[in-house]
């Protein structure tokens, strides 16, 4: 085959074995090529990507890497001298450009230090190529990563990383049960971790299972043991454990026997049921908690009380079915009448006191009752610090007219929102109408994807990532009725949040040639958007479609005006652009915007999971006005 090159750019003729000659004409960014069975000598596999075209030909892209934007140019100019970036240049630049006030000469030395390695590092300091490397490197990135908020107030100041089901690892019906996503979690942070007791079928031990489904148990000591040895994996602040258990006494027994065991010294008892308030995050560091009731099936009735006896809750296979019928087909039992108990997780006072001795010793965290109504909880006695737990639906139709109790609630009482009963897929729920009310524990289900996880997944890479963020002093102030926050007010804008994003890279080394398009590079956009108070949530910005680039070049600018910053969350998605059919995803992360640093990050992706892609990141610009 003979290439014969025309006079116009991005046009090629290829002369075919049979003598036939094949023109194409390109009007991609990139120059195409055409080509059957080209030698590997023309090639440079480094620098050209190949598709297939109808079986017989392929399509050769050269792969190029984005120029530095002009802007950087002339901010390296800026705090250059004679074109080399000098530690106290870098200092400098850090101090009045990226508004790092804090940051030390050590700090830009540890940066010249990280590129050492780099064949374009100079001895007497940075040349442009170093400096644009640091600016997409892991020393440049837009939130801090240690830990920085005063973690000595009160559990109840703070919003915890809190799983749903930990155990599962699908589907809420009929997923395997393991100790597999526990660790998982732990990993990411999460400091909340819920275990369902059951019985198992000879009724002498104990298994962890979604009660009345179809889900496979796992054996607690797994779950225990899986929790002891990667609790601190990710952070040294407090795990809470809660179980919602379905025993009977003696294997509620067994149980405490079993934490006792497993946890030892690390297991935190308090020394008096009755806590004013719950201690901080600081001193229980390393420490495991237990936040458990009773169960209503095997209660002790006033006439066997001293018997210990304990009455068994029969199950017949066809009741069982009804049950995962009443669970999973219910559309309007979620509203709160008087009276009113969740699904076991709310109990009576008076009912804990029928557990067994050892197993009530365990709980650091104590439920309180739903019976005489949520109003009668919100307003009951404040001496004792304890937990109430809602379904989101009943969160969100309670907070129409208790939505100011619910906010003073949790300024010394921890509140946990858990997904209703109809999510069988492992979806989730905004958890902002939660956090706005105060909610520690907004429980998600870990094991899927989507937005509002992914909103999860950013609030809690604040502070660190270590699971716990402070709440905001709005949140915690106790005056007047007026002067509670509500989240549903139209709040005045308190900031401007100006958001510039000048290029990426990294999808050709995470992603497969063809992982976007069989024929051509991809074509990629950005969607971005904020979560958080509905004044916030208004409106997404998307940029420009960037044709056939492996290293988009966007140069855009857009602005948030936001009312309550101290609750919102920047989302950030990148898609493949296909006019055919869906979009391909390729990239996202969410960013708490209380933690955003100002200045040029560099930002990383994620895949669908919350996993950090190796190589793929934005270079993007944050301002405050």
């Amino acid at each position: 085959m003979e290439l014969l090159p025309q006079t116009r750019l991005g046009m090629y003729t290829f002369q075919l074995p049979s003598g036939e000659c094949l023109s194409t004409n390109s009007h991609l960014e990139e120059t195409p090529f055409f080509d059957i069975d080209v030698p590997n000598k023309y090639l440079s596999y480094a620098s050209l990507h190949a598709f297939q075209i109808c079986f017989l030909f392929k399509r050769i892209f050269k792969l190029r890497v984005a120029e530095p934007p002009e802007e950087i140019e002339q901010l390296f100019d800026q705090f250059s001298e004679n074109g080399t970036m000098s530690v106290d240049n870098l200092l400098k630049f850090m101090i009045y450009y990226q508004k790092e006030e804090t940051a030390k000469k050590e700090d830009a030395q540890e940066i010249f230090n990280s590129l050492r390695h780099l064949n374009i590092f100079q001895r007497k300091g940075l040349h442009f190529d170093a400096f644009f490397r640091y600016l997409y490197g892991d020393h440049n990135l837009p939130i801090p990563n240690k830990v920085h908020h005063d973690m000595d107030f009160p559990l109840a100041h703070y919003f915890l990383y809190t799983g749903h089901n930990s155990y599962l690892t699908g589907n809420q019906l009929s997923s395997d049960s393991s100790s597999k996503p526990i660790i998982k979690a732990l990993r990411r942070g999460v400091r909340v971790i819920e275990l369902d007791l059951w019985p198992n079928s000879e009724k002498n031990d104990v298994e962890v299972c979604h009660g009345g489904t179809l889900t496979a148990p796992v054996d607690l000591n797994k779950c225990l043991h899986a929790i002891r040895d990667h609790a601190f994996d990710a952070s040294e602040y407090p795990v809470v454990i809660t179980f919602e258990d379905h025993l009977p006494p003696n294997l509620q027994d067994k149980v405490a026997k079993m934490v006792a065991k497993t946890f030892g010294t690390m297991l935190y008892r308090p020394e008096s049921e009755n806590l004013e308030e719950f201690p901080s995050p600081n001193s229980l560091k390393r420490k495991i908690l237990i936040s458990t009731k009773p169960p209503k099936e095997y209660l002790q009735t006033q006439d066997s009380k001293g018997k210990g006896n304990a009455q068994m809750l029969k199950t017949s296979s066809k009741k069982e079915v009804a049950q995962t019928e009443r669970l999973y087909s219910r559309t309007g039992s979620d509203t709160i009448d008087e009276g009113q108990v969740d699904e076991g997780e709310l109990i009576e006072e008076e009912d804990e006191e029928n557990a067994v001795p050892e197993y009530r010793n365990l709980i650091a965290i104590h439920a309180t009752k739903l019976k005489d109504g949520l109003a009668k909880v919100l307003g009951s006695d404040q001496s004792k610090a304890k937990r109430l737990s809602m379904s989101e639906q009943q969160l969100e139709n309670a907070i129409y007219i208790h939505g100011s109790e619910i906010v003073r609630f949790t300024q010394r009482n921890l509140l946990r929102i858990y997904p209703k009963g109809t999510r069988i897929l492992s979806t989730n729920y905004d958890p902002h109408v939660g956090w706005g009310h105060g909610a520690q524990m907004v429980a998600f289900n870990m094991q899927g994807t989507g937005k509002y996880l992914w909103i999860m997944q950013g609030m809690f890479r604040a502070n660190g990532g270590c699971g716990y963020v402070k709440k905001p002093e709005f949140l915690l102030k106790n005056g007047l009725q007026s002067d509670v926050f509500d989240p549903n007010e139209p709040w005045h804008v308190q900031t401007h949040l100006k958001v510039k994003i000048y290029q990426g890279e990294g999808w050709h080394l995470d992603f497969g040639r063809t992982a976007f398009d069989q024929c051509s590079p991809p074509d990629f956009f950005i969607k971005l958007g904020i979560a958080g108070v509905p004044a916030d949530t208004y409106r997404r910005e998307k940029s420009r479609v960037v044709v056939d680039q492996w290293a988009p070049v966007w140069n855009e600018e857009f602005t948030f005006p936001l009312a309550v910053p101290e609750l919102a969350v920047l989302r950030i998605e990148v898609f493949d652009y296909d006019q055919a059919k869906t979009n391909d995803f390729a990239g996202q992360t969410c960013l708490p915007v209380s933690e955003l640093k100002s200045g040029i990050r560099a930002v990383p992706l994620h895949d669908e999971k919350g996993d950090q892609y190796r190589h793929t990141r934005l270079l993007m610009r944050f301002q405050f006005d």
